[in-house]
């Protein structure tokens, strides 16, 4: 195998994973890093727009097998305890990232991928191919590819200017059983913040917020926070205080950025949250994950024909079809979310796509893609 077509991987989230199956399904020899060992909880919405059920089963993933909700409506809520009801034109599903990533990965490893459980501390580009150094060991490639999410220590290595700017983020997860009706997402406001509850596999529901950390700076913990700022919601009270906790303690993650990133740092890749996120509120990064690890994969294949590697075509095409698709959608996203978190703009923006339905599909459809 000639040498640019091996790959490597650095992370194994989402797109890494998309990523390995397609590269791998197209005659490339991938291998993937990843820290933990699957099945493990993410922070994450565990929302999936529709417009990613025919990718996935093209991938091979057997989705209804995996039973996921099936989810058709939408409610926002106020802090004042106004709600907000409307249908989502294009719907999602529920399935949590336990379950999902599994899948992904066992598909990639019965098609060859080869998986390496260890930290990469290291990435460096040298003479024309990458020199990547893990806990144990350093291994090369022509190409790489950066998946490894929101945040990292790499990000810092790698001089990527948002790394330097303190988010005021954090996300909490919690998976639950309450008795919301199957077919919702609902996104609760708070100060500070907003919440997502919608239901996934095994009647379970997954309950992940995002809060500014001066939230939990002012209270003893994230039980005390959730008690004297998110409660002020009766929604979120209620659901809180009438659910079954599946697990005790909660999944968390500080220092989410949504600034814009650099999609190529030194000829390394950046895919999926790696790249940009969208905000939590509009539920579709795991659908942009997918996608962005689509037309990746397609802008390697197709820049690396014969016995060549086209590497400033395939980073021109990355970077303009990457562009086309989803700057539009990120920058939505982070100008719908200034109307929440705020009490008074959260309660503002639910009574204007009360009193104007169609504003509210505008802003669905803002965030959602197209089937891909």
């Amino acid at each position: 195998m000639t040498g640019h077509k091996k790959i490597i991987i650095i992370g194994g989230g989402l797109s890494g994973l998309t990523s390995s199956i397609l590269l791998q399904k197209a005659g490339y020899e991938v291998t993937l890093f990843e820290k933990k060992r699957y099945p493990f909880h993410r922070v994450c919405g565990e929302y999936i727009s529709n417009e990613a059920w025919p990718f996935l089963e093209s991938l091979g993933i057997r989705l209804a097998e995996l039973k996921p909700s099936q989810i058709t409506r939408l409610s926002i809520t106020s802090q004042r305890g106004r709600e907000l009801l409307t249908n989502l034109s294009m719907g999602g599903f529920g399935l949590s990232r336990y379950k999902l990533d599994d899948q992904l990965y066992q598909h990639a490893q019965r098609l060859g991928v080869t998986f390496l459980f260890e930290k990469v501390i290291d990435i460096q580009f040298k003479n024309g191919s990458f020199e990547i150094t893990s806990e144990n060991g350093i291994h090369h490639s022509t190409i790489a590819i950066a998946a490894y999410g929101k945040r990292s220590n790499l990000d810092q290595k790698l001089k990527r200017s948002f790394f330097y700017n303190r988010s005021p983020y954090l996300g909490v997860k919690y998976h639950i059983k309450t008795d919301l009706p199957d077919n919702l997402i609902r996104l609760d406001n708070f100060n500070g913040g907003y919440s997502g509850v919608c239901k996934i596999e095994d009647e379970k529901f997954n309950l992940c917020y995002l809060s500014q950390t001066v939230n939990l700076k002012k209270h003893e913990g994230i039980s005390d926070m959730e008690e004297q700022v998110l409660y002020k919601n009766p929604f979120l009270k209620h659901l809180f205080k009438n659910s079954e906790f599946i697990y005790k303690k909660p999944e968390v993650i500080n220092e989410i950025s949504f600034e814009p990133k650099t999609l190529i740092e030194d000829h390394l890749l950046f895919c999926g949250d790696s790249a940009g996120m969208i905000t939590p509120l509009c539920g579709n990064g795991m659908a942009i994950a997918f996608h962005s690890a689509k037309i990746l994969s397609e802008c390697i294949i197709n820049s690396t024909q014969g016995n060549n590697l086209n590497r400033q075509a395939m980073e021109r095409d990355y970077k303009e079809r990457w562009s086309n698709e989803f700057t539009l959608r990120l920058t939505s996203g982070r100008i719908i979310q200034r109307l929440f978190g705020s009490p008074l703009l959260a309660e503002l923006a639910v009574t204007a796509m009360k009193n104007l339905p169609a504003l509210n599909q505008i802003i669905v459809k803002k965030t959602h893609g197209k089937v891909f």
